[in-house]
């Protein structure tokens, strides 16, 4: 029976005592209370483990309880005490399980036993270490590694991720696409060639040195939780936060902090965003462009009267390059241009540039609002744009700041999970391992999808994530899969990639990094990197879920000695007895990035990868920033000329990490009991004669031959943009077409789906 939703909107606080009882639900209907006084002692607190939820940072002086709602609800599904054992298997088919729901299949619980599937029985069966080991290693040996894709998700730690790209690269091949692809890619291309490093600039600290805060296409109150106690702060000190985002996010608007008891007491909450102005989906560019446009008139006016300059010439003088370009562009721009394309009346562009006008120390936040349509590299550059006008990158209280998603993601990324050979230390890895490493690039996530759509992947290795839940053109994909001669997972819950089966395919379990870890040497700590490029240790409190899984490392250990031939160079199994000699190994390959790495594994805050813009040594070609001039003012696959046309975002629920979903309460926005819902402007609902609570049906508005269309949308009226509208991920990723995707960084661009809507 089809699940329907329910819609209130939502007039509480983020925080408060709604994300109290939301804790309490998610406890008990996982049955694990044993974990909420680790919450208190250990989560993200040095000696603790690290949160697998978001990457946002952790402070040097930790609150008392260093957790966010969504981090909590990630640790009691890891920590839950339903069990997905073989028995499971033998009662339910592959074909039924396709049936059963994201949540269903995840809320089976916990992992146990290395299964393989029965194509003849239809069923996953229960297979030992050494013969999935056996059989992979040996099957491995018979491809070419070139047709061979090792994907990673964003959860496995640094020790895991160095382990696993240098098996891919003994075995011979960079295909290592990784979650980035699909988020933050955007980012590693746009930010190198503006500012020469391919992550943020800003430290924890800074915000408490900052005066001013701009804010694009992030949602704080669900994808970074934990970042709210910040800008609390930040707003105590009566700090402007300026957002840019087209639905009205409860997170930016109002929190009340559970950790403050007068304010529990009383509910009244803090004001985040002191202007919050909604652009049109992929309209930023032309919001940023108009900003500039109005610094540029309100230092004209300066200059003219004598007074102290609005833009930081200075700066642009010693520390840039093509400006002139850049200026060019915002002089011959028309109001009208950017009013129509972004989607927001002038005076909101004149109100954020006022502020900005008189502030000395500004942090620019962005998430994937920028980064996921066809122009987010242009998106993202804008931005740095805006900041480079005002010297606003390098000195204390300002930069760039991508809020990243998986807990690990950007770490991978530094330790060498990267599909472009020019990313990764090769001669370094060459001399310290003796063999000699693929030198041509390998296959991004869009490219690896295009290559097993074509027939020409043999192997997939799975190390963790849900991928074909999490990519676009998903039915073409799931039609596509059964070609994979071999299909690998190794994942800790059940998921619908893992039904999507190859002609052979395994389940590998593995511990969550809450569990402990005991190795040879004893219990092991691993290490992240959050958003902001800090390393942090992580301990494991808990038991291990069944004595029969494994831990990360020494499933790819175990993997590459079945695979390739002995190198004495590679001391696998002292690796798994002890992680402290991967991360000699990782300091011996990235010197100037890992000094003392095991030495500063407790530092709180952790400790900070040196990023050469923050000191404003630009390592670029040219050795300076530039200003990037964007090649249109809409960033939309979406040209806005035909009126039919809705641009379609795909987000996350309250109730979501990724494509992990907890339930089906979306409270902050006030929707729950089903995701199978769409949010317009009630303006458009109208305009295609859709009832109220009416039913509709979106079907992606190109002409390549292919039809996507999904139907039982409940239509809700939002507050949301003329010709915007917004759906949830991942199940809306049937009506992404695999090539639309950011130039330049192939990420997938759903954050403005051309759509058509209809009634049903």
């Amino acid at each position: 029976m089809a699940r329907r939703a329910r819609y209130k909107p939502y007039r509480q606080p983020t925080g408060g005592w709604g994300s109290v009882k939301s804790l309490g639900v998610h406890v008990v209907g996982q049955n694990a209370f044993h974990s909420t006084p680790g919450l208190l002692t250990d989560h993200n607190k040095v000696g603790g483990y690290a949160c697998t939820s978001c990457a946002w940072t952790k402070p040097r002086e930790a609150h008392s309880a260093e957790f966010c709602e969504n981090g909590a609800k990630a640790t009691f599904w890891d920590v839950t005490t339903r069990r997905t054992t073989p028995d499971f298997f033998a009662r339910h088919s592959v074909t039924e399980l396709l049936g059963w729901s994201d949540y269903e299949l995840e809320n089976a619980g916990r992992l146990t036993h290395p299964m393989r599937y029965d194509r003849a029985w239809d069923r996953y069966v229960e297979v030992s270490w050494a013969e999935a080991f056996s059989d992979i290693g040996q099957k491995l040996k018979g491809y070419d590694p070139k047709s061979t894709v090792f994907y990673a998700s964003g959860r496995a730690s640094l020790e895991t991720s160095y382990m696993y790209q240098l098996f891919a690269r003994l075995y011979g091949h960079n295909n290592l696409p990784d979650s980035s692809n699909m988020c933050h890619e955007t980012t590693a291309v746009a930010l190198p060639q503006s500012i020469g490093t391919p992550v943020g600039t800003v430290l924890l600290d800074d915000f408490a040195a900052t005066d001013c805060i701009l804010s694009f296409g992030q949602n704080v109150g669900t994808n970074s939780p934990r970042l709210l106690h910040t800008l609390q702060q930040v707003r105590e000190r009566d700090v402007p936060i300026i957002v840019f985002n087209p639905l009205r996010e409860r997170g930016w608007e109002a929190f009340v902090n559970p950790q403050r008891p007068g304010q529990m007491l009383t509910n009244a909450p803090t004001q985040i965003a002191t202007q919050y102005h909604q652009p049109r989906a992929g309209g930023d560019i032309a919001a940023m462009l108009g900003i500039g446009k109005v610094l540029l008139a309100l230092d004209d006016e300066a200059k003219a009267a004598g007074r102290t300059r609005i833009l930081d010439a200075a700066f642009i003088a010693e520390h840039t390059q093509d400006f002139p370009a850049f200026e060019a562009k915002l002089r011959e721009t028309g109001w009208d241009e950017i009013i129509e394309a972004s989607g927001l009346p002038r005076a909101a562009m004149e109100a954020a540039a006022a502020t900005y006008a008189k502030a000395t120390a500004t942090i620019a936040i962005y998430g994937m609002g920028l980064t996921q349509h066809r122009l987010g590299v242009d998106s993202v550059q804008m931005l740095v744009n805006l900041l480079l006008m005002r010297g606003q990158i390098g000195k204390p209280g300002a930069g760039i700041c991508p809020v990243r998603g998986h807990s690990n993601v950007q770490g991978q990324r530094t330790v060498g999970i990267a599909e472009k050979a020019e990313l990764v230390p090769l001669d370094r890895l060459a001399e310290q391992y003796r063999f000699e490493p693929p030198r041509e690039d390998g296959l991004a996530t869009v490219e690896a999808c295009e290559a097993i759509m074509a027939g020409e992947i043999r192997a997939f290795i799975g190390l963790g994530g849900n991928f074909v839940r999490a990519i676009p053109e998903r039915e073409l994909m799931e039609a596509k899969w059964g070609g994979i001669d071999l299909s690998v997972q190794i994942a800790t819950k059940l998921n619908r990639c893992h039904l999507i089966t190859g002609r052979t395919s395994y389940l590998l379990p593995t511990l969550v990094r809450s569990e402990i870890d005991e190795q040879a040497s004893g219990p092991q700590i691993v290490t992240v990197e959050d958003s902001t490029t800090c390393i942090h240790g992580s301990r494991g409190r808990w038991k291990p879920a069944a004595e029969t899984l494994l831990a990360e490392p020494r499933i790819v250990a175990e993997l590459a000695k079945a695979t390739l031939e002995p190198n004495p160079q590679v001391p696998w199994d002292e690796w798994v007895a002890d992680y402290a000699k991967v991360r000699d190994a990782i300091e011996a390959t990235y010197p100037d990035q890992f000094e003392r790495f095991n030495q500063r594994l407790d530092i709180p805050g952790g400790f900070p990868r040196p990023v050469a813009a923050r000191q404003r040594r630009w390592e670029t070609e040219s050795g300076k920033a530039h200003f990037k001039v964007p090649k249109a003012l809409c960033a939309s696959f979406d040209d806005g000329r035909d009126h039919g046309v809705l641009r379609l975002i795909t987000l996350r629920s309250n109730d979501q990490f990724n494509t992990t979903v907890y339930g089906y309460d979306d409270r902050l926005r006030g929707i729950s009991g089903s995701r199978m819902i769409v949010m317009m402007n009630r303006d458009d609902r109208i305009r295609f004669g859709i009832a109220e609570k009416g039913k509709a049906r979106l079907t992606t508005a190109v002409d390549d031959g292919v039809r996507r269309s999904m139907g039982g949308f409940e239509v809700i009226d939002y507050d949301i943009p003329a010709g915007t509208c917004a759906a949830y991920f991942p199940e809306c990723n049937a009506l992404l077409p695999l090539w639309h995707y950011a130039e330049e960084s192939k990420t997938p661009a759903a954050k403005s789906i051309p759509i058509r809507v209809t009634a049903e």
